[in-house]
């Protein structure tokens, strides 16, 4: 199945920003953390959108805001054409049916106290899906073959099982319900390489099988590379590029992707021991006094006067490829290490 133009996820302008307080009796509000500043993207039905950026930028804080775990500052979050802010309760709670989670840790994601068939069932027990014990155990096993899993399992508890078995178990949770859309937040980072192929190649044949939509977060790029069909790249809570997944990684534009792509090892010696020093300097500037202008102009290499002035919009390269820098174009060829 091929991805959809048609959106599922649509989020414009999306701001969050946390207050920072100060006492203890009487809290004062002394500065806001910009977590999210300014995001739009729209993800198709049937895609996997790769989000991607260092620590601390606003990926997750995106993630949580679509899932309704936070409340946006500011900005629209639209469902299948809705604004999740003007969904009632009813609509609440099929809106939670219909997207689902899969964090980073698999171990501290599920309840230690619960076994298999309790925590891939408590879905459908809480959703009044599969009344009866029989039924759910049913599908708890049928849910855990799809996954690759026995239907042994449906005893043990999460301390029983290896890193990959428990992640599988938590994708078995999130498509207990049969959602259209799966946040997966840092799914695969907290598993061994040879493990990360296996979860990654099962997550695509789940795609492929039940039409299913990621929002797939992550930092390793070449995971990222391999399961998105496009990828927006952010830094500091805004997105600096965006693009279809070949032509970001084959030609990237912004100074901070180029330096990203440049900072992933190579695992030859000589030609690591050859590669330029990194092209970032410096630190990247706290989200509550976020620089001003471009907010990458403190550590980037082309940056000038008039970078410190005015905050780049995300100019259109062409097919679908936008970069937040008015410096950069097509006509600028980058290898990519």
């Amino acid at each position: 199945m091929t991805a959809s133009a048609t959106p599922l996820v649509e989020v414009e302008d999306l701001r969050k920003h946390f207050p920072v307080t100060s006492g203890v009796v009487f809290e004062h509000v002394t500065g806001a953390v910009k977590a999210v500043d300014g995001v739009s993207v729209a993800i198709g039905r049937g895609e996997t959108f790769g989000l991607v950026g260092e620590s601390g930028c606003g990926k997750s804080t995106i993630g949580r805001c679509i899932l309704k775990l936070e409340t946006p500052t500011s900005g629209t979050i639209r469902f299948d054409g809705r604004d999740i802010a003007d969904f009632d309760r009813r609509e609440t709670l099929a809106f939670r049916r219909r997207v689902q989670a899969v964090f980073q840790d698999p171990f501290s994601s599920l309840n230690p106290r619960m076994t298999v068939e309790e925590i891939v069932g408590e879905p459908l027990l809480v959703h009044g899906q599969e009344t009866t014990r029989s039924a759910r155990l049913k599908r708890v096993r049928a849910l855990l073959d799809v996954c690759g899993l026995p239907a042994r399992l449906v005893d043990r508890y999460p301390h029983e099982m290896s890193g990959g078995q428990r992640q599988r178990v938590g994708i078995a949770r999130a498509l207990a319900l049969r959602p259209d859309f799966i946040l997966c937040d840092e799914a695969v980072s907290a598993l061994d390489v040879s493990i990360q192929a296996q979860i990654v190649r099962l997550l695509e044949d789940l795609r492929a099988e039940f039409g299913l939509t990621y929002l797939f977060i992550g930092h390793d790029l070449s995971v990222v590379r391999h399961i998105s069909h496009r990828v927006a790249v952010m830094y500091l809570g805004r997105i600096v590029e965006i693009a279809d997944c070949a032509t970001l990684f084959e030609r990237p534009q912004h100074p901070y992707t180029r330096a990203l792509l440049a900072a992933v090892p190579v695992p030859d010696p000589e030609v690591e021991r050859a590669r330029p020093a990194g092209l970032v300097k410096g630190e990247i500037p706290s989200p509550m006094t976020p620089p001003p202008g471009c907010v990458f102009h403190p550590r980037c290499p082309l940056a000038d006067e008039s970078c410190r002035r005015a905050e780049p919009a995300l100019r259109d390269l062409g097919g679908g490829h936008r970069v937040a820098c008015p410096k950069v174009g097509h006509d600028i060829a980058v290898p990519v290490p």
